[in-house]
């Protein structure tokens, strides 16, 4: 009885000391100070007399002390007043206390009445606690198990999926990517970009050979190994037949254009269109098929 009639006394006296010191009146309540553990109770936070002022507290996550469990926290305001409803329970057996809480109104601090909630149990010790209903035994169908297990599913079928996705990148990723650097596929792309410059067309034959053959002779060093960039057409032709790592038909395709467009380079000879138009096909052609001579060298080796 004491207790409540110090608390009053205080009460007063803070409402009566914010309204005579700030002009904004701070009020709480507590709808109980003895619960049940989990037990819904209810704090009432009221700010009267705001005049266009902010009342600013604490989040939910750090207004009450840790053993409070927030169920519901509610605010609402207008120009005059400020109004927060907490709902929380607690799910331990004590007395705990909910210490004053601290509102910023204006340039002020005003703080709210601290409370003591002793919780109890309203079981008692050594009593049976009964399920309303008995267990039921439910039987389960296939939508049932699905559901329940679905995500499990879906998860694995995605880890499957990745997995083939990235079998597949690695095996064949790989050999696409290393196809696209071959000295072919690079000779082949070189002699596309010849073709566009229509050399044959304006009938500029010299330019046109000097670039076949400077193709070929690159594609001879890296696909074949035949220093074929320093070598005197001559001299090419005699490695290569000694070598034998072109076959003869590739070999004689090489032979005819270097010694023809040798003759062009040094104004010797000036071919015919069909003749220019022939050696671009032929050495296109020595260039795609030159896989072959790849893997028949190989194969002689490993003989």
């Amino acid at each position: 009885m004491k207790k409540s009639f110090v608390k009053l006394i205080l009460s007063l006296y803070l409402l009566c000391l914010g309204t005579l010191s700030f002009g904004q009146i701070l009020s709480s309540g507590l709808l109980k100070t003895k619960i049940n553990i989990g037990e819904p109770n209810t704090l009432k936070i009221t700010v009267s007399g705001l005049n266009d002022n902010e009342a600013i507290s604490a989040d939910k996550a750090k207004l009450l002390p840790y053993h409070f469990h927030i169920i519901k926290d509610k605010i609402s305001r207008d120009k005059e007043q400020y109004t927060r409803v907490i709902d929380f329970t607690i799910y331990e057996e004590g007395t705990f206390n909910l210490p004053a809480l601290d509102f910023k109104i204006g340039s002020q601090t005003q703080k709210t009445i601290p409370y003591t909630i002793e919780v109890g149990n309203s079981v008692k010790d050594g009593e049976k606690i009964n399920d309303i209903m008995n267990n039921k035994q439910v039987d389960l169908g296939l939508r049932d198990y699905w559901q329940l297990y679905k995500l499990y599913v879906l998860i694995a079928i995605i880890i499957i999926c990745f997995i083939i996705l990235a079998y597949g990148f690695i095996k064949y990723g790989r050999k696409k990517s290393a196809e696209k650097k071959s000295p072919a596929n690079q000779t082949i792309k070189a002699l596309e970009k010849l073709k566009a410059k229509k050399y044959i067309e304006k009938e500029d034959y010299r330019s046109f050979y000097v670039e076949l053959i400077d193709i070929t002779r690159g594609f001879l060093t890296s696909q074949y190994h035949i220093p074929a960039d320093v070598l005197l057409t001559d001299d090419l032709i005699d490695l290569m037949k000694k070598e034998d790592k072109i076959s003869s038909e590739n070999e004689k395709i090489v032979e005819e254009v270097f010694l023809r467009g040798d003759q062009v380079k040094f104004a010797k000879t000036i071919p015919d269109k069909s003749d220019a138009e022939k050696d671009y096909k032929d050495i296109t052609g020595f260039v795609k098929r030159s896989y072959r001579d790849i893997e028949f060298d190989k194969l002689r080796n490993d003989v």
